[in-house]
């Protein structure tokens, strides 16, 4: 049995992001109980020139999208970036999955060898759909969820590995 673009991605993102939700959900009662401005939570970082959480998310987020929707042929959602506190981090994870959720089998199994370009500014990187997928979205989206994670867990959340990997 071969693994297909979808099985490759869909399930897995979806999954991320419902384990990203998660912790979400812990550090906003984490704050609540311990009476903290979930506002601080946001905009932590690990160290100064790291980004912070409300980016962390954003860029998982923006991951996860961007990748369907390359693979599919449409056009990327745009969202406008403007989460402030963890609930507003939660809706827009809650968005992403079900943006994510709505793609088929058939819209993206045989896109392997599709051609993906992806524009930052003035540079293009071109690149094809398995390449996109194992190389630069899979490792993106859980490089962004594990900062995301470990910010929280460095500001005394109460989170462990059975809370990032979820129910696989």
């Amino acid at each position: 049995m071969s693994l297909s673009m979808y099985q490759a991605s869909v399930p897995r993102f979806v999954n991320a992001l419902k384990n990203l939700s998660h912790i979400l959900e812990k550090a906003q009662a984490h704050a609540e109980a311990k009476k903290i401005d979930p506002l601080i939570l946001a905009s932590s970082r690990l160290y100064p020139d790291m980004l912070p959480l409300t980016k962390q998310v954003q860029i998982a987020s923006d991951t996860c999208k961007g990748l369907v929707s390359r693979l599919a042929g449409v056009d990327i959602p745009s969202y406008e970036d403007t989460e402030k506190t963890l609930v507003d981090l939660q809706a827009r994870v809650t968005k992403t999955m079900a943006y994510v959720e709505s793609f088929t089998p058939a819209q993206i199994d045989g896109t392997e060898d599709k051609d993906i370009v992806v524009k930052r500014g003035e540079k293009e990187t071109h690149y094809k759909g398995m390449q996109f997928l194992l190389g630069h979205a899979i490792p993106n989206v859980y490089f962004h969820i594990t900062t995301t994670y470990n910010i929280l867990r460095h500001n005394g959340v109460e989170i462990g590995k059975s809370d990032y990997l979820g129910k696989v």
